[in-house]
C-alpha cells in the first residue's frame, strides 16, 4: 500500500485539490487502473476541458501522474499514486518546530578585552581612536561592521529561545574573521577560539590577513592597503562532539554547554596571549568583507 503522510502545513494544498466531488471520484474510479482524459469525462459526464482541467489539479497536488502513451495519435494517461492520505495534527513545519536562527551585530558584545594593534569601524568612519581599547566601550561601538586586536576576546550574549520543555541537539555559530596585522599581510597566521557558555569549543588558525584586493562589500573610503575581507567559518557542537567546517576538532558535546541553565548564550570569539600563534583577529558584520552577515546563530532542538 502506498501511503502519503503530510504535516499539517504540507496538508493545506493536497486538501484544496480533494476538496472537489469530482476529483474525489476521479481518484475512486483510478483505484481501478489507468485512465485517459476520455474516459473521465465519460463516466464522469462532464466535458472534455473540465475532466482536463480537474487532472490538472491532482497532478500539481502530487496525488496523480500522467504520462503520454502511443496510441491513435498520442494520449495522456493518468495513474494514482498513493493509496492513502495520512495528516500528521500535531506536526509543524521542521523549520518553525525544531530550528533557530539569531543573527546579531558584531558590535553588539557585553564584554572584551583588546590589545593593540586595535579598532573599530562603522560602515562610513573610524570610531573614535585606533590602537585604544577604551574605543571598545564608546556607545557608537554597536555600529561596527569591522573589528580587530592583537589579543583579547569579544563577548556576546544571544537571547536564549529554546523552548521550556525542549532539548537542544546541534548548535552552531558563523562569522567571517581573519588574522590581524597592520594594514594586512597574506602569510600571518593566528589562532582563533571559540567559546560558548565559558566552554572551549575549538581554535581555528587563520592563513591570513586578507588584502590586497577589495572585499566586495568594504565600503569605497577604506582604503586598499588595510584589511578588506576574511573567511567564512562555522564551530558546530552536536551530541557527537564539536566541529569547525565538518571536521572534529574536540569531544565537547551539546550537553556540556548546558544551554537551558541561563536565559542567555554566552559566546566568545578570542585570540590567547598563550595561543602558539598570537595573530590577532577581524571580525566582519554585513556592510564589511565578503560576506552578507553578521553573526548567526542556529540552535536545533526537539520537543
Amino acid at each position: 500500500m502506498r501511503v502519503l503522510q503530510l504535516t499539517l502545513e504540507e496538508a493545506l494544498e493536497v486538501s484544496k485539490a480533494v476538496g472537489n466531488r469530482q476529483r474525489m471520484k476521479m481518484l475512486e474510479l483510478l483505484t481501478d487502473g489507468p485512465m485517459n482524459v476520455n474516459e473521465f469525462a465519460g463516466k464522469l459526464g462532464i466535458p472534455f476541458s473540465t475532466a482536463a482541467a480537474n487532472i490538472k489539479k491532482l497532478e500539481e497536488a502530487g496525488l496523480i501522474s500522467t504520462e503520454v502513451v502511443p496510441g491513435r495519435g498520442s494520449q495522456k494517461i493518468s495513474s494514482k499514486r498513493y493509496d492513502r492520505i495520512i495528516i500528521d495534527l500535531e506536526s509543524k513545519t521542521k523549520e518553525t518546530e525544531e530550528f533557530i536562527t539569531i543573527e546579531m551585530a558584531i558590535g553588539e558584545y557585553v564584554n572584551c578585552e583588546a590589545e593593540p594593534t586595535c579598532g573599530l569601524v562603522s560602515e562610513k568612519n573610524i570610531i573614535n581612536v585606533l590602537d585604544d581599547p577604551r574605543a571598545f566601550f564608546e556607545p557608537e561601538r554597536k555600529n561596527a561592521q569591522l573589528i580587530w586586536f592583537r589579543s583579547g576576546f569579544l563577548e556576546y550574549h544571544f537571547p536564549n529561545r529554546i523552548p521550556y520543555g525542549s532539548e537542544a541537539e546541534e548548535i552552531s555559530l558563523s562569522a567571517e574573521l581573519c588574522s590581524e596585522a597592520p594594514y594586512h599581510k597574506q602569510d600571518w597566521p593566528s589562532d582563533i577560539t571559540c567559546w560558548i557558555n565559558g566552554v572551549e569549543i575549538g581554535t581555528w588558525t587563520s592563513p591570513s590577513d586578507f588584502g590586497g584586493e577589495r572585499g566586495f562589500l568594504t565600503p569605497s573610503w577604506w582604503e586598499d592597503h588595510n584589511t578588506q575581507y576574511g573567511m567564512l567559518k562555522q564551530w558546530k557542537v552536536n551530541e557527537a562532539g564539536s566541529f569547525i567546517d565538518s571536521t572534529p576538532i574536540s569531544s565537547v558535546s551539546v550537553k556540556n554547554l548546558k544551554l537551558n541553565e541561563k536565559p542567555y548564550i554566552s559566546v566568545q570569539f578570542g585570540v590567547k596571549k598563550d595561543a602558539a600563534k598570537v595573530g590577532g583577529m577581524n571580525i566582519f558584520g554585513s556592510k564589511f568583507g565578503n560576506y552578507e552577515q553578521d553573526l548567526l546563530l542556529k540552535i536545533k532542538h526537539k520537543c
